[in-house]
């Protein structure tokens, strides 16, 4: 079986090399990566990793998010290099399979099954005065057992599915379609999705203003796409409260000794753990 994993990413340098160094290790033989014109040293680990020989790099100089596009074409040349199954991945996920690695899960499926949802669970913040020495992973430890967006929605699954080379993907990486018919799916209890979409005010700051003035350049898309975003460049960035938002992400530490003894937030140390054994094929 080969599981060849996709990234699109912009100015991602904080989290872009445990992101490839663990699923390298936990079953994915290969990466194709899209750099969307980073100014921080992403380019730099993406080409460390090509010259490695486990990644194949294309990179968009236009900010425009055209993540549907980019991906869809990722996708289809995983299915032309031979891949069984695909993942659509951002930086900040980490697909955390629940025993084994991923191959040993995706084995497990059904012949007849195309594609399989994947739940994703977000680690809160870290509180603003945290020393940003430390990695994201020492610093967040706090997951959540269910999670929202800024609108108040659950997170939706994101979609994994099999090498097709007329595959198309949605924006946000959430459905997946073949010669125009949309995959049903089923979910995948043995995969979970680790996320870290915010790791520091500076990063949500920078995400929010260059994901949604990208998406607002971008003539292909409505309105609704990426409305979490828009919503908080809007409401909060423009408006000057992205601060208090971000502040109020994190409860205070009564009330997540509270939440941990209701299971509404788990001490979640795995990522830790795992990113302490290098692979035996990195030569640092």
């Amino acid at each position: 079986m080969k599981i060849i994993l996709t990234l699109l990413c912009r100015d991602e340098d904080d989290i872009l090399e445990s992101m490839l160094r663990f699923h390298l290790a936990n079953g994915v033989d290969h990466i194709i990566a899209t750099d969307n014109g980073s100014v921080d040293r992403s380019v730099n680990i993406l080409q460390r990793f090509k010259k490695l020989g486990k990644l194949q790099l294309i990179q968009e100089k236009e900010h425009n998010h055209d993540q549907a596009v980019w991906v869809t074409r990722m996708a289809r040349l995983a299915a032309e290099q031979g891949a069984d199954w695909v993942i659509n991945s951002d930086a900040d996920e980490f697909w955390w399979p629940t025993s084994g690695n991923l191959k040993n899960i995706l084995e497990q499926i059904p012949p007849h099954i195309s594609a399989c949802n994947v739940n994703r669970t977000n680690f809160l913040p870290p509180p603003r005065n945290t020393s940003g020495r430390q990695p994201f992973y020492m610093k967040q430890d706090l997951r959540e057992r269910v999670s929202y967006n800024s609108l108040g929605q659950e997170l939706p699954p994101k979609v994994i599915h099999r090498g097709h080379k007329n595959i198309t993907i949605s924006d946000g990486n959430h459905s997946a379609s073949h010669e125009g018919k949309l995959l049903m799916t089923i979910p995948c209890n043995g995969i979970e999705i680790l996320h870290w979409p915010i790791r520091s005010y500076s990063q949500l700051e920078r995400k929010i203003r260059q994901g949604t003035e990208a998406l607002e350049r971008n003539t292909r898309v409505d309105s609704g796409v990426g409305h979490a975003w828009r919503n908080l460049y809007h409401n909060h960035l423009v408006e000057g409260s992205l601060s208090n938002y971000y502040d109020g992400l994190r409860p205070n530490d009564g009330e997540i000794t509270k939440m941990l003894k209701r299971g509404e937030l788990i001490r979640d140390k795995r990522l830790q753990r795992a990113l302490r054994r290098s692979p035996s094929w990195l030569p640092w």
